[in-house]
Protein backbone atom coordinates (compact mmCIF):
# COMPACT_ATOMS: atom_id res chain seq x y z
CA UNK A 1 0.00 0.00 0.00
CA UNK A 2 1.43 3.38 -1.01
CA UNK A 3 2.25 6.29 1.26
CA UNK A 4 -0.52 8.67 2.20
CA UNK A 5 0.17 12.20 0.98
CA UNK A 6 -0.15 14.64 3.87
CA UNK A 7 -1.32 18.19 3.10
CA UNK A 8 -1.76 20.71 5.92
CA UNK A 9 -3.87 23.85 5.68
CA UNK A 10 -2.43 26.90 7.46
CA UNK A 11 -3.14 30.60 7.93
CA UNK A 12 -3.88 33.24 10.51
CA UNK A 13 -7.26 33.22 12.25
CA UNK A 14 -10.03 34.22 9.84
CA UNK A 15 -8.09 33.47 6.67
CA UNK A 16 -10.75 31.10 5.32
CA UNK A 17 -8.81 27.90 6.06
CA UNK A 18 -11.84 25.82 6.99
CA UNK A 19 -13.68 26.71 3.78
CA UNK A 20 -10.69 25.79 1.60
CA UNK A 21 -10.06 22.66 3.69
CA UNK A 22 -13.58 21.45 2.90
CA UNK A 23 -13.34 22.46 -0.76
CA UNK A 24 -10.06 20.62 -1.23
CA UNK A 25 -11.45 17.48 0.39
CA UNK A 26 -14.46 17.58 -1.94
CA UNK A 27 -12.24 18.18 -5.00
CA UNK A 28 -9.90 15.28 -4.22
CA UNK A 29 -12.81 12.94 -3.55
CA UNK A 30 -14.48 14.03 -6.79
CA UNK A 31 -11.27 12.95 -8.57
CA UNK A 32 -11.69 9.48 -7.08
CA UNK A 33 -9.17 9.77 -4.24
CA UNK A 34 -9.76 8.61 -0.67
CA UNK A 35 -9.27 11.38 1.88
CA UNK A 36 -8.72 11.32 5.64
CA UNK A 37 -9.58 14.71 7.18
CA UNK A 38 -8.38 15.92 10.58
CA UNK A 39 -8.76 19.30 12.26
CA UNK A 40 -6.93 20.67 15.29
CA UNK A 41 -7.32 21.33 18.12
CA UNK A 42 -9.79 18.54 18.86
CA UNK A 43 -11.71 20.39 21.53
CA UNK A 44 -13.62 17.28 22.65
CA UNK A 45 -10.42 15.36 23.46
CA UNK A 46 -8.57 15.39 26.79
CA UNK A 47 -5.66 17.56 25.69
CA UNK A 48 -7.73 19.56 23.21
CA UNK A 49 -10.27 20.49 25.86
CA UNK A 50 -7.49 22.00 27.95
CA UNK A 51 -6.23 23.91 24.90
CA UNK A 52 -9.76 25.30 24.54
CA UNK A 53 -9.76 26.41 28.17
CA UNK A 54 -6.46 28.23 27.69
CA UNK A 55 -7.66 29.88 24.47
CA UNK A 56 -10.92 31.01 26.07
CA UNK A 57 -9.33 31.97 29.38
CA UNK A 58 -11.89 29.85 31.25
CA UNK A 59 -9.19 27.94 33.13
CA UNK A 60 -8.10 31.12 34.87
CA UNK A 61 -4.96 31.14 32.71
CA UNK A 62 -4.86 32.54 29.20
CA UNK A 63 -2.93 30.92 26.36
CA UNK A 64 -0.99 34.10 25.67
CA UNK A 65 0.45 34.13 29.20
CA UNK A 66 1.71 30.52 29.29
CA UNK A 67 5.37 30.01 28.36
CA UNK A 68 5.80 29.05 24.72
CA UNK A 69 7.17 25.52 25.12
CA UNK A 70 4.46 24.55 27.61
CA UNK A 71 1.69 25.87 25.34
CA UNK A 72 3.24 24.18 22.30
CA UNK A 73 3.30 20.90 24.22
CA UNK A 74 -0.47 21.00 24.83
CA UNK A 75 -1.14 21.45 21.10
CA UNK A 76 1.35 18.69 20.23
CA UNK A 77 -0.16 16.26 22.74
CA UNK A 78 -3.62 16.87 21.27
CA UNK A 79 -2.35 15.80 17.84
CA UNK A 80 -0.35 12.89 19.23
CA UNK A 81 -3.45 11.53 20.97
CA UNK A 82 -5.64 11.97 17.90
CA UNK A 83 -3.12 10.44 15.47
CA UNK A 84 -2.93 7.13 17.30
CA UNK A 85 -5.41 5.59 14.86
CA UNK A 86 -3.70 6.92 11.72
CA UNK A 87 -2.36 4.21 9.39
CA UNK A 88 -0.04 5.31 6.61
CA UNK A 89 -1.32 4.19 3.23
CA UNK A 90 -4.89 3.62 4.39
CA UNK A 91 -5.97 6.74 2.46
CA UNK A 92 -4.57 8.46 -0.62
CA UNK A 93 -4.47 11.82 1.16
CA UNK A 94 -4.63 13.11 4.69
CA UNK A 95 -5.80 16.72 4.93
CA UNK A 96 -5.08 18.55 8.18
CA UNK A 97 -6.61 21.87 9.20
CA UNK A 98 -3.84 23.47 11.34
CA UNK A 99 -0.79 21.37 12.02
CA UNK A 100 2.79 21.59 13.27
CA UNK A 101 3.57 24.85 11.47
CA UNK A 102 0.82 26.81 13.20
CA UNK A 103 1.98 25.55 16.59
CA UNK A 104 5.52 26.79 15.97
CA UNK A 105 4.32 30.11 14.61
CA UNK A 106 1.76 31.02 17.27
CA UNK A 107 3.93 30.02 20.23
CA UNK A 108 6.66 32.33 18.90
CA UNK A 109 4.86 35.64 18.37
CA UNK A 110 2.78 36.37 21.47
CA UNK A 111 3.53 39.47 23.53
CA UNK A 112 5.47 37.47 26.12
CA UNK A 113 7.60 35.89 23.36
CA UNK A 114 8.92 39.17 21.97
CA UNK A 115 12.70 39.31 22.04
CA UNK A 116 13.03 35.56 22.57
CA UNK A 117 14.23 33.00 19.98
CA UNK A 118 11.31 31.57 18.06
CA UNK A 119 10.16 27.99 18.59
CA UNK A 120 9.39 26.96 15.01
CA UNK A 121 12.30 24.53 14.61
CA UNK A 122 11.88 23.27 18.19
CA UNK A 123 8.20 22.48 17.57
CA UNK A 124 8.96 20.61 14.33
CA UNK A 125 11.53 18.52 16.21
CA UNK A 126 9.08 17.92 19.09
CA UNK A 127 6.15 16.82 16.94
CA UNK A 128 7.98 14.97 14.16
CA UNK A 129 10.99 13.44 15.89
CA UNK A 130 9.85 13.00 19.50
CA UNK A 131 6.13 12.26 19.08
CA UNK A 132 6.60 10.67 15.66
CA UNK A 133 3.69 12.49 14.02
CA UNK A 134 3.37 12.12 10.22
CA UNK A 135 5.43 14.69 8.36
CA UNK A 136 3.43 16.99 6.13
CA UNK A 137 4.46 16.67 2.50
CA UNK A 138 3.14 20.18 1.92
CA UNK A 139 1.81 23.07 3.98
CA UNK A 140 -0.59 25.39 2.17
CA UNK A 141 -0.42 28.86 3.75
CA UNK A 142 -3.48 30.98 2.93
CA UNK A 143 -2.19 34.53 3.08
CA UNK A 144 -4.65 37.28 4.02
CA UNK A 145 -4.45 40.81 5.44
CA UNK A 146 -4.96 40.65 9.25
CA UNK A 147 -7.55 43.45 9.11
CA UNK A 148 -9.72 41.45 6.69
CA UNK A 149 -9.18 38.22 8.61
CA UNK A 150 -10.44 39.86 11.80
CA UNK A 151 -13.79 40.54 10.15
CA UNK A 152 -14.07 36.86 9.16
CA UNK A 153 -13.48 35.68 12.72
CA UNK A 154 -16.72 37.32 13.84
CA UNK A 155 -18.63 35.39 11.17
CA UNK A 156 -17.73 31.98 12.62
CA UNK A 157 -20.82 31.89 14.82
CA UNK A 158 -21.20 30.00 18.08
CA UNK A 159 -18.22 27.92 19.17
CA UNK A 160 -18.32 25.69 22.24
CA UNK A 161 -14.76 26.25 23.38
CA UNK A 162 -15.26 30.02 23.80
CA UNK A 163 -18.88 29.67 24.91
CA UNK A 164 -20.47 31.87 22.27
CA UNK A 165 -19.93 34.08 19.25
CA UNK A 166 -16.73 35.77 20.36
CA UNK A 167 -13.01 35.71 19.70
CA UNK A 168 -10.55 33.55 21.57
CA UNK A 169 -7.37 34.89 23.20
CA UNK A 170 -5.29 34.75 20.01
CA UNK A 171 -8.04 35.93 17.67
CA UNK A 172 -8.70 39.04 19.76
CA UNK A 173 -5.12 40.29 19.49
CA UNK A 174 -4.45 42.21 16.29
CA UNK A 175 -0.77 42.34 17.15
CA UNK A 176 -0.58 38.57 17.38
CA UNK A 177 -2.27 38.12 14.01
CA UNK A 178 0.07 40.59 12.30
CA UNK A 179 3.12 38.94 13.82
CA UNK A 180 1.79 35.48 12.97
CA UNK A 181 1.49 36.43 9.30
CA UNK A 182 5.02 37.82 9.33
CA UNK A 183 6.36 34.65 11.01
CA UNK A 184 4.58 32.42 8.49
CA UNK A 185 6.10 34.37 5.59
CA UNK A 186 9.52 34.37 7.25
CA UNK A 187 9.33 30.59 7.64
CA UNK A 188 8.28 30.20 4.00
CA UNK A 189 11.64 31.67 2.99
CA UNK A 190 13.62 28.91 4.69
CA UNK A 191 11.49 25.83 4.09
CA UNK A 192 10.61 24.22 0.77
CA UNK A 193 7.54 22.38 2.10
CA UNK A 194 5.33 25.49 2.29
CA UNK A 195 3.36 27.03 -0.59
CA UNK A 196 1.67 30.43 -0.31
CA UNK A 197 -1.89 30.82 -1.59
CA UNK A 198 -2.71 34.54 -1.99
CA UNK A 199 -6.24 35.23 -0.77
CA UNK A 200 -6.28 38.99 -1.35
CA UNK A 201 -7.02 40.81 -4.58
CA UNK A 202 -7.09 44.48 -5.53
CA UNK A 203 -10.51 45.01 -3.96
CA UNK A 204 -10.27 42.67 -0.96
CA UNK A 205 -10.81 38.95 -0.61
CA UNK A 206 -10.66 36.89 -3.78
CA UNK A 207 -13.62 34.60 -4.33
CA UNK A 208 -13.72 31.18 -2.73
CA UNK A 209 -13.69 29.62 -6.21
CA UNK A 210 -10.60 31.59 -7.27
CA UNK A 211 -8.68 30.58 -4.17
CA UNK A 212 -9.75 26.95 -4.55
CA UNK A 213 -8.64 26.97 -8.19
CA UNK A 214 -5.21 28.35 -7.24
CA UNK A 215 -4.91 25.63 -4.62
CA UNK A 216 -5.42 22.95 -7.25
CA UNK A 217 -2.94 24.66 -9.57
CA UNK A 218 -0.27 24.66 -6.84
CA UNK A 219 -0.89 20.98 -6.10
CA UNK A 220 -0.57 20.12 -9.79
CA UNK A 221 2.64 22.15 -10.12
CA UNK A 222 4.11 20.28 -7.17
CA UNK A 223 2.95 16.90 -8.53
CA UNK A 224 0.59 16.20 -5.66
CA UNK A 225 -2.34 15.45 -7.96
Amino acid sequence: MGKTKVIAIEGIDGSGKSVQFARLKDSLEAMGHSVEAREYPVYTSYFGSHVGEYLSGDAGVKADTVDGKSMALWFALDRWEDMKNHRDGQYDYMLINRYVLSNGVYQSIRDIDLGRPDLVDWVFDLEYNHFGLPKADLFLFYDVAPSQAGENVMKKGFRDYVGGEKKDVYESSGGIQQRARAKYLETVERRDDIAVIQCMGASGFRTIDDIAAETMTVLKERNFI
